[in-house]
């Protein structure tokens, strides 16, 4: 990529966040699971359409000095398949009774309201489309609004990609990539987030 198709599409991100003070990176994990080639084929427990958030991990960033400002954490208890797969345990690390304790997604909605109130003037960055669809697939389930509904949504993977120029890889492997030091277990919302902020700083840097 010529450092001038660089720069361009460096100015569009910086454009795309000129509007806003802040920035929610925001990284969702959801029941799920998986038939190990090991096993007999089964029906899934879990389909993807009936997916449900169980973590929800946010990560303000000032964009005015680009510093990590505030951070959002909590579980989330599913309402369709309350039981995880030891599947969604593995690859997550959340154990039964982390969301068996946990708040619904529109009581923790309304912590969250709290909670982004504190920043206005802000837009919310994931990595891909995944968290956005997954917000909307939740508040069909709840019959409420989706979380962070209003807030222009910001794909950090296509930042990511459009700069750099690399095929798309994963968010561990781009941290990798981008010399950037992984902060906490992957497939965690809280750690996840971190993480996107990571890459968000290192490219607005």
């Amino acid at each position: 990529m010529s450092i001038e198709a660089k720069r361009l599409h460096l100015q569009a991100i910086r454009n795309a966040l000129a509007p806003y003070r802040y920035l929610y990176c925001v990284d969702l994990e959801a029941t799920c699971d998986e038939v190990d080639e090991s096993e007999s084929p089964r029906p899934l427990a879990v389909v993807p359409d009936e997916m449900e958030t169980i973590e929800i991990g946010l990560v303000v960033i000032d964009l005015e000095t680009l510093e990590i400002v505030d951070e959002f954490q909590r579980f989330v208890r599913p309402q369709i398949n309350p039981l995880l797969t030891d599947f969604c345990k593995e690859l997550t690390s959340i154990q039964q009774a982390e969301v068996d304790n946990a708040g619904t997604y529109v009581e923790v909605g309304q912590e969250l309201g709290v909670f982004v109130a504190r920043y206005p003037n802000a837009a919310w960055a994931s990595w891909g489309d995944y968290d956005a669809k997954q917000l909307d697939r939740d508040a069909e389930f709840a019959s409420c609004p989706s979380l962070l509904s209003g807030l222009q949504h910001l794909n950090v993977r296509k930042w990511q990609k459009s700069l750099y120029d690399q095929q798309t890889k994963g968010l561990k492997q781009t941290i990798e990539s981008m010399s950037l030091v992984w902060q906490g277990t992957h497939h965690r919302g809280i750690d996840d987030a971190r993480n996107v902020a990571s890459i968000v700083k290192k490219i607005l840097a």
